[in-house]
C-alpha cells in the first residue's frame, strides 16, 4: 500500500492574458504601498509595463538581478529596499529575478508579488539557491515562498525561442523528479504528468511558431503545474547536479537544466521503470530519457556540457562534490556512477536506456527519420511530421506490429483512397469515426471561446452550391416534414452582421445526402444564401433524420470489426463566412432525436442540440403547408479573424 505525506504550499495566482492590469489591485489586497520593483538585464519593456500598472506605488528600482543569486547582488539591493523604505517586492523577470526577490523576503520578511516572463516555476515554490564565493547552498522555508504570482502570457510573448526551449525543459525537469520523489503523492503525480503533456506538445508548436499565444499559455500553465510540484515534494539527482554545476562553474541555469535531464533520467530509469514509462506515455515516445534528448534535438536546444564553456577537467570534481551530500533518490548515487552520467552529458551522447527488449536499432533508425526533416523550409512542416513519425515509430513498435498487420493497413489505406472521390471522402470518414475530426475540432473551437461552437465539416460538403434567395425551399419536393429556417448570424458581442455567406447541407427523410441519390436531377437540400442587414436567412427544407454513414467501405468494415454502429444524430449542416471573422462549420442536432449519447463520429456537443419546434396552422411567409410543420430558430456568434 502506497504512503506519503502532503503539505500544500498555498500562493495566490492570477493566471490569463492582461494579469499585469491587476497589479496594483493586489498590492493594494496587501495593505502595500511602496514597491520596490525588481528586474534584470534586457527586461526594461516587461519592467516599463509593470511601472505602467502599479503607477505611483513604485518607489524604487533595481535593474540587476544576476544568475544563481549572488550574496553580494542582494546586499546591494537589499541597501537600496532599506534607503527607500519599501513595503513590498515585485519581481517581473526569470528565475534570476525570482530568486532576487526570495533572498530579499527571506532577510525582510516582505511580501512578494512575482510576474514571471519565462517557465522557470521558482516563483511557485518555497527554494532559495544563493551562490557565495562560488558555491551555491539552497535552504527552504516557508517565509521564501512569493504570497502572489501573476500569470501574464503577454510578458512572455517577446521570450526568444531557445530560452524558451530551456526554461521550458527546465521546468519539464520539475516534473520529471516530482514523479520518482521520495515525497511523491498522488496531487503532485497529476500535476507532474499533466505539465509533463503541456510542455512535450507546446514546445513544437511554439518553435514552429513563436507567436503562438496558445503554446505560450500552455507553457506557463506547465511551469506553474511543475513549480508547484518542486514546492511539494523533494527533489533529486538532476538538481543536485544542476545546483553543483551552475555555483561552481558558473553554467548557465536552464540550459545546464537542458542538457542534465535526459542522463539524470537515463541514470535512474533501472530504479523506477513504472515512472519512466508514464513520462513516456506523457509525451507519446517510446522511451523517456531518449524521448526527452530527442525533444531537445529537434527544437535545436544545448544537449552537450562542453557546449555550455563546461571544462572537461572538471566533470570528475563535479561528481565528487555532488555525491558528497546523501540525498533521496531513486537510484544509489556514486562518484563513479556521476562520471558516467557526466561524461555523456559533457559529450551529448543519446541516452541509450530503452524499454526491456527494444532493439537499440530501432531507435537509431527513428531518430534518421526524424533528423531528415531538420532543414524543412517550414519548420512547422519539419516539426510535424517528427512528431508524427515517432509517434507511428512509438504505435509499430509497442503494439508488435506484423508484417501481414502492416500490409492489411495499407492495403485498408489504398482502399479508402480508391473510395474517395468528388461525391464520397472516405479518409474523412475515416477521420470522423477515428474521432480525429472532433478533436481538431474541439482545439479549434477553443481557441474562439463565447462563440457558436464548431463541429466536424463531415465527408458530403460539396463546393460552391446554389446561391438561393430568402425564403426559398431547398428540398427539391423531396418526400419530408417541412421545415421552417430561421437563423441569425452576429459577432461575439450581439452585432448582426450582414452579407455573410451561409452554406447549409443535410439528409433527406431516409438519411441520403443528394449526392448519395444518382437519379436526382441537381443538387437539393443544400443551398447558399446571404445574410441581410439584420443578419439574417430564412429558407425552408425537410426535419433532418437521423442516417448511417456509408458503411459499404473500409470504414464500414472496420466498424462492423469492432461491433459499432454506423448512426449519426440527426442534424442540419452549416458553414458560415464572413468578412473580417473566422469561418464556422457547425451543425445543429434535433432535441430528442436518435444517437445523441452515440453519434458515430463523436460531432454532438450539448450546446448544439436545439428544439425544433413542432408548428401547425399557419407559417411565417404564408405558404401552405397541410399538416404539422417544424421551426427553427438560432443565433449563430461567430469570432473576429485572428488578423
Amino acid at each position: 500500500m502506497r504512503t506519503f505525506v502532503y503539505t500544500s504550499h498555498p500562493s495566490r495566482v492570477v493566471f490569463g492574458s492582461g494579469a499585469v492590469d491587476r497589479l496594483r489591485e493586489e498590492i493594494e489586497r496587501l495593505g502595500r504601498q511602496r514597491i520596490l520593483l525588481l528586474s534584470g538585464p534586457a527586461l526594461e519593456w516587461a519592467s516599463a509595463r509593470v511601472r505602467e500598472a502599479a503607477g505611483d506605488l513604485v518607489v524604487a528600482e533595481f535593474g540587476d538581478a544576476a544568475m544563481h543569486t549572488p550574496v553580494e547582488v542582494t546586499e546591494r539591493a537589499l541597501a537600496i529596499l532599506r534607503e527607500t523604505s519599501a513595503d513590498c517586492l515585485v519581481a517581473v523577470g526569470g528565475g534570476s529575478t525570482t530568486g532576487l526577490s526570495k533572498a530579499l523576503a527571506l532577510r525582510t520578511g516582505l511580501p512578494q508579488v512575482i510576474l514571471p516572463t519565462t517557465y522557470a516555476g521558482s516563483e511557485v515554490t518555497p527554494v532559495l539557491g544563493e551562490t557565495r564565493d562560488g558555491h551555491k547552498t539552497t535552504r527552504s522555508s516557508p517565509e521564501i515562498l512569493p504570497g502572489t504570482v501573476l500569470y501574464d502570457v503577454d510578458l512572455t510573448l517577446t521570450l526568444p525561442v531557445p530560452l524558451s526551449v530551456t526554461s521550458g525543459v527546465n521546468a519539464l525537469a520539475h516534473a520529471v523528479e516530482a514523479l520518482y520523489s521520495a515525497d511523491a503523492n498522488p496531487v503532485t503525480d497529476g500535476q507532474a504528468l499533466q505539465a509533463i503533456s503541456l510542455i512535450g506538445r507546446a514546445l513544437p508548436r511554439l518553435a514552429a511558431d513563436p507567436a503562438d499565444r496558445e503554446a505560450r499559455a500552455d507553457l506557463l500553465e506547465a511551469a506553474w503545474l511543475a513549480g508547484t510540484c518542486l514546492a511539494t515534494v523533494g527533489m533529486g539527482l538532476h538538481h543536485k547536479l544542476c545546483h553543483t554545476l551552475g555555483g561552481s562553474f558558473g553554467l548557465p541555469h536552464a540550459p545546464t537544466h537542458t542538457v542534465i535531464l535526459p542522463h539524470a533520467m537515463a541514470y535512474n530509469a533501472p530504479a523506477a521503470p513504472e515512472v519512466m514509462r508514464r513520462i513516456a506515455e506523457a509525451l507519446g515516445v517510446p522511451d523517456a530519457p531518449a524521448g526527452v534528448h530527442d525533444l531537445v534535438t529537434s527544437l535545436g536546444g544545448p544537449v552537450s556540457l562542453r557546449e555550455l564553456g563546461m571544462p572537461e577537467s572538471g566533470l570528475a570534481h563535479a561528481a565528487e562534490w555532488a555525491a558528497a551530500t546523501p540525498y533521496p533518490n531513486p537510484r544509489e548515487v556514486t562518484a563513479e556512477g556521476l562520471a558516467g552520467l557526466l561524461s555523456d552529458a559533457w559529450h551529448g551522447r543519446r541516452p541509450a536506456g530503452r524499454p526491456s527488449g527494444a532493439d537499440p536499432r530501432l531507435a537509431r533508425l527513428t531518430e534518421q527519420v526524424v533528423a531528415s526533416f531538420a532543414q524543412a523550409p517550414e519548420p512547422r512542416t519539419g516539426a510535424l511530421l517528427a512528431d508524427l513519425v515517432r509517434h507511428l515509430h512509438s504505435f509499430v513498435i509497442d503494439n508488435d506490429v506484423t508484417d501481414s498487420e502492416w500490409q492489411y493497413a495499407i492495403d485498408f489505406l489504398t482502399r479508402t483512397g480508391q473510395q474517395s472521390g468528388p461525391t464520397r471522402q472516405e479518409f474523412v470518414l475515416l477521420s470522423d469515426t477515428l474521432g480525429v475530426s472532433s478533436v481538431v475540432d474541439l482545439l479549434t473551437n477553443s481557441r474562439t471561446p463565447g462563440t457558436t461552437p464548431s463541429a466536424v465539416l463531415g465527408p458530403f460538403y460539396v463546393e460552391g452550391p446554389p446561391e438561393v434567395p430568402h425564403g426559398s425551399d431547398i428540398s427539391g419536393g423531396l418526400d419530408g416534414t417541412p421545415l421552417w429556417v430561421d437563423v441569425r448570424v452576429t459577432d461575439t458581442a450581439g452585432k448582426p452582421l450582414g452579407d455573410a455567406v451561409v452554406d447549409v447541407w443535410q439528409s433527406n427523410e431516409d438519411g441520403f445526402y443528394d449526392v448519395q441519390l444518382p437519379d436526382l436531377d441537381g443538387p437539393v437540400l443544400r443551398a447558399r444564401l446571404r445574410t441581410d442587414a439584420e443578419g439574417r436567412i430564412t429558407f425552408w427544407s425537410t426535419l433532418p433524420a437521423a442516417y448511417p454513414i456509408p458503411d459499404d467501405g473500409p470504414v464500414g468494415q472496420m466498424l462492423a470489426a469492432v461491433g459499432r454502429h454506423p448512426y449519426r444524430a440527426p442534424h442540419l449542416h452549416f458553414m458560415i463566412g464572413a468578412h473580417g471573422h473566422r469561418r464556422l462549420v457547425t451543425q445543429l442536432f434535433v432535441a430528442g432525436g436518435a444517437y445523441l449519447d452515440g453519434d458515430t463520429v463523436f460531432g454532438v456537443k450539448d450546446e448544439l442540440v436545439v428544439d425544433y419546434t413542432p408548428q401547425s396552422g399557419p407559417t411565417p411567409d404564408g405558404r401552405r403547408v397541410d399538416g404539422p410543420w417544424r421551426r427553427l430558430s438560432h443565433t449563430f456568434r461567430i469570432a473576429p479573424s485572428a488578423e
